[in-house]
């Protein structure tokens, strides 16, 4: 089996050996460990510069030790003997010093899990040469236009592994190539954003041509009356959007009244075209295809045909619901429980291009930024659009309009929705990616015009 240059197989079980070695010594045989290391570099640039080239390489070793119901963690990014046994008696003297939990369930037992390939190696040896060489690229294609870049090119690989006394070794690796551009000219600004395993992968020219594009034709913005507007939004504002609804899409979350699916799962909340998934194994998706006790990760049916179906359950939450967990769980302990972590909404058959040409009057979105929750239950957020906002008239963007703030229920842009783009990868301000399509839908609730 493949296994990466910085953090082996091998090299995990040896080192967690000595963890059970030092945990026997400590009094407290049953013991998790998270072992991870991690090849981090960054070009940034700005004003049509580069400015900044960062590389980092990183090593941690999380610790659990577990006893009398028992369960505290210790953290050390140093390998040697005597800061493992340092770390390992920091947990288990945190340990004993916990109230007994009687829903904590016993150590994960060993299952199979089907491996991913997100492992590339060209991303793993780019270089700042490589990295300055795009950069410089997508500069000229800006300057061209007579604007101002800024933005980041980044180039990342890791590993984890997860293994503990009861037996389990869940490992997984891969790499991240990741670009940003914002493209300003003098009252406008344009961006665009993507990632991907393979670094060549990413269109460098195409995203800096797109930003440019998006900043020429918003220049000398209009100001238009907040209202109910026909919106489509592009990926990445999809992204933005419905990434903040999918922490309700858990079982911890629902048993605490703290999310929008309490007392609805099974019923119909949205459109009947709206089908989203957690799918760890999709193709366009990253990430482990483990959870943070190296449970594997079940795909989940989060929403068919409208219906809220299912939801995330941690091992700690499907012990209480006498059910089995969906491998979704984050490193105990925590207070947040589980969520689905790899969203990939379903698209439809009409390009971008067709849902704008098709719409008589409306607004086209790029991203959003600045969201916050009013209404939890309702699922009522605010925020404000950015970098590329545009009136649509007859089927064509006509020209750039003053940035909107909204207040929208995402219960409510599910039922309105007419069109869905093919899914893509998409990158917005939600750390995690997400599978998803352009989105048209009616009655968008802008609320007022922004100072920015």
């Amino acid at each position: 089996m493949a296994e990466s240059e910085l953090l082996t197989r091998s090299a995990c079980r040896e080192i967690f050996a000595r963890v059970q070695d030092a945990a026997r010594a400590a009094g407290a045989p049953e013991v998790e460990a998270m072992i991870g290391a991690g090849a981090n570099a960054l070009t940034r640039f700005a004003n049509n510069a580069i400015h900044q080239n960062v590389a980092e390489r990183r090593l941690f070793l999380s610790v659990r030790t577990q006893m009398d119901r028992r369960t505290a963690r210790a953290t050390t990014n140093r390998f040697d003997d005597a800061s493992i046994r340092a770390v390992v008696e920091e947990a288990a003297a945190l340990t004993r010093a916990q109230q007994p939990d009687p829903d904590l369930p016993p150590l994960a037992e060993p299952a199979d899990i089907d491996e991913v390939d997100r492992f590339c190696p060209s991303t793993a040896a780019a270089t700042p040469q490589d990295r300055a060489e795009a950069v410089a690229e997508a500069i000229d294609i800006v300057r061209q236009e007579g604007q101002t870049a800024a933005g980041i090119y980044a180039t990342n690989q890791s590993v984890e592994a997860i293994l503990n006394s009861r037996g389990v070794f869940a490992y997984y690796f891969d790499t991240l190539a990741q670009f940003s551009i914002t493209a300003m000219a003098r009252d406008s600004s344009g961006w665009a954003k993507a990632s991907a395993p393979e670094c060549d992968a990413l269109d460098i020219p195409g995203l800096a041509r797109r930003a440019a594009r998006k900043a020429r034709l918003s220049a000398g913005p209009r100001e238009l009356a907040p209202g109910r507007w026909t919106v489509i939004l592009e990926p990445s504002a999809v992204q933005d959007l419905l990434g903040q609804m999918f922490w309700d899409f858990s079982a911890t979350a629902i048993r605490d009244q703290r999310s929008f699916l309490t007392s609805r799962l099974g019923t119909k909340l949205f459109g009947a075209g709206i089908q989203i998934a957690d799918d760890a194994y999709h193709p366009m998706q990253s990430g482990p295809p483990f959870d943070g006790e190296g449970v594997p990760r079940r795909r989940l049916a989060l929403v068919e045909n409208g219906i809220a179906r299912e939801v995330a359950y941690s091992r700690k939450e499907a012990l209480r619901a006498n059910t089995a967990p969906t491998g979704h769980g984050f490193p105990l302990p925590n207070e947040i429980g589980e969520a689905p972590m790899n969203i990939v909404v379903e698209g439809g058959s009409e390009p971008l291009e067709t849902i704008i040409g098709s719409t008589k009057r409306g607004i086209l979105v790029t991203r959003l930024w600045y969201i916050r929750e009013v209404d939890p239950y309702e699922k009522i957020m605010t925020g404000m659009t950015r970098d590329g906002t545009f009136l649509i008239e007859d089927g064509r963007p006509v020209c750039g309009i003053r940035n909107f703030r909204f207040n929208q229920s995402l219960i409510e842009l599910l039922n309105n929705v007419e069109a869905l783009s093919p899914a893509e990868r998409a990158s917005g301000e939600e750390a995690f990616d997400m599978v998803g399509p352009a989105m048209k839908a009616r009655d968008f609730n802008f609320t007022e015009v922004t100072r920015f």
